[in-house]
């Protein structure tokens, strides 16, 4: 496998394990819940990613055609990948960002919305796989904000916007103050339900 196909994949593993650990910090009945009114829940979290990751397969599929389509050779040495610069702004949370429209969640439940993740980043991973050899890293698609990224990058993005998103997730687990419950989700505190009940919301 080409050596930036395997880095770019061992990203994506290394974001979704990331993701995977903040989730289990939140337990399943809080996570379709979400801790304010103007609040994600967890399920909103992950249905926002799946639009994401689907885009960006779609994005990959397209180029990956394309470089069948030219008979390109094979890839060069070192194909750029996601700067750190661009990393560093995407997983940055202290500059909050409105999701465009296309990927703003519509109200998945948890289970839903983790499903159509998976499939997600399982149709990104199987077209890069595919594509392994090929001549990718000059074929680019424009991301509205980091401009012309070829499918490498958007891998790395698909990767880094994951970690931007774990890090929202353990600020849904404060939120919760789920530190306070008990394993079965009950107050750890149970002579005061209208102080836990007021924490969640807040």
């Amino acid at each position: 496998m080409h050596p930036t196909l395997t880095q770019v994949l061992t990203s994506l593993e290394q974001s979704r394990e990331r993701l995977r650990t903040a989730i289990e910090t939140i337990p399943g009945e809080l996570r379709d819940q979400p801790p304010g009114s103007d609040r994600w829940s967890v399920a909103a979290v992950l249905e926002h990613l799946a639009l994401v990751a689907e885009r960006a397969a779609g994005v990959v599929g397209r180029k990956v055609a394309e470089a069948r389509t030219a008979n390109a050779g094979p890839e060069e040495t070192s194909p750029a990948v996601l700067t750190p610069q661009a990393e560093t702004m995407l997983i940055d949370r202290s500059s909050k960002r409105e999701a465009p429209e296309a990927v703003r969640p519509a109200g998945l439940t948890y289970a839903a919305a983790l499903a159509r993740l998976d499939a997600g980043r399982t149709a990104l991973k199987t077209t890069l796989v595919s594509a392994d050899g090929l001549a990718l890293g000059k074929l680019v698609h424009e991301h509205p904000r980091f401009g012309p990224l070829n499918p490498y990058q958007w891998a790395g993005f698909v990767a880094a916007h994951e970690l931007r998103h774990a890090a929202q997730i353990a600020e849904i687990a404060s939120q919760l103050d789920v530190s306070r419950r008990s394993p079965e989700g009950a107050p750890a505190d149970a002579r005061a339900p209208r102080a836990a009940e007021a924490a969640m919301k807040a």
